[in-house]
């Protein structure tokens, strides 16, 4: 099996051109062992590129841990760099996911991918909880550069309140210059990443709503920088969401499954 790898600020992807519909998707075990860091080729996910007769292709999504998961934002922009670069499209793509359409464009290694619309929020005292394509908590913090994400992180995700789907769970520190630094801890890999498209993206929304931080709103991650820009077409409604960062293929080679 040919394989190419991909990743978007530090967020690392194993991207399968499965055009010919060959991979085995229902080998759970087959797609943690390939995303396994030590005994296969290393990845928060896999993702399989294949034809869809209305779009210019269709992204399967699956975890780490081999689990078909919900919308991924990086693994997004990761797959339409792919795309790109096996000459599916330029300029301008359309394409579909679990989450529904999506639109993307890309300019030197720079994507910019639409994402879906976001409507209401669930803001408690210490957290809010909204979904992005995939479901994230997003807590305010200081001192995040030492923060226990990874600890703090589990126990959120695994609590009753969100059960029996868990959660993603995203610590944000607001900048003095009104940029934001986050780090996620994400289900499905358990594990912190370098970047979370769909949490980042949660991030800018509830941003601009506890602290009024405009749109686009710039994000530091462990991996690199993206930016977040939107409309609020309602109460906690948003339109018109983009996630807009660097995607770039580290390597390719063959596996044996």
């Amino acid at each position: 099996m040919n394989f190419y790898k991909y990743q978007g600020t530090g967020n690392d992807f194993v991207m399968i051109d499965d055009r010919a519909d060959n991979f085995p998707a229902g080998d759970q075990a087959l797609i943690a062992r390939l995303c396994d860091r030590r005994f296969g080729i290393g990845a928060d996910g896999l993702i399989l590129l294949r034809v869809d007769p209305d779009y210019d292709f269709r992204m399967i999504y699956f975890n780490a841990d081999g689990a078909e998961g919900s919308m991924c934002g990086n693994g997004g922009r990761c797959i339409v760099q792919f795309a790109y670069d096996l000459g599916i499209f330029t300029d301008t793509t359309r394409f579909i996911a679990v989450d529904g359409e999506h639109t993307a464009s890309v300019s030197d290694d720079v994507v910019s991918l639409k994402m879906s619309n976001v409507t209401g929020m669930d803001m408690q005292q210490d957290y809010t909880f909204l979904n992005t394509g995939s479901p994230h908590v997003v807590r305010f913090v200081d001192d995040l550069e030492s923060y226990d994400v990874v600890g703090v992180g589990k126990q959120i995700r695994y609590s009753d309140t969100f059960k029996p789907g868990g959660t993603n769970v995203n610590f944000v520190q607001v900048m003095p210059d009104k940029t934001l630094f986050v780090r996620t801890y994400e289900r499905g890999v358990e594990d912190e990443t370098y970047s979370c498209g769909t949490g980042v993206t949660a991030a800018a929304l509830t941003a601009y709503k506890q602290f009024g931080l405009p749109s686009p709103v710039s994000i530091r991650v462990l991996g690199g920088q993206l930016r977040v820009s939107f409309e609020e077409t309602g109460e906690a409604t948003f339109e018109s969401i983009y996630l807009t960062g660097p995607a770039k293929q580290v390597f390719t080679g063959s596996a044996t499954v």
